[in-house]
């Protein structure tokens, strides 16, 4: 589950949130002036998330390598060429209807 909260009742309830969080795996939403500014999410779904982000970044990485010498707009309708490509083998929308 997934709740919010001001920062000021963040500060007050510290240590029930830090319980919400460790022990039933929520995440907490902290807003600041109505904002959100920040979320308290357990341990074991920030390191997934970290993990995903490497592998995101590694994974762009080859790609510009990959397109370096190619100009940006032909690399990126290469890109869309071949995830249309895809979905119509797939028969899925083309994601422009």
């Amino acid at each position: 589950m997934i709740s919010e909260t001001s920062a000021v009742n963040f500060r007050h309830k510290l240590g029930e949130m830090l319980n919400q969080v460790q022990y039933r795996h929520d995440s907490v939403v902290i807003n600041k002036d109505g904002k959100p500014v920040a979320v308290l999410i357990d341990a074991q779904l920030f390191e997934r998330i970290r993990r995903m982000q490497n592998r995101f970044d590694s994974l762009c990485q080859r790609l510009e390598s990959g397109f370096a010498h190619i100009p940006e707009n032909e690399g990126l309708a290469a890109i869309d060429a071949a995830i249309a490509d895809d979905r119509r083998e797939r028969g899925e929308p083309s994601g422009r209807d």
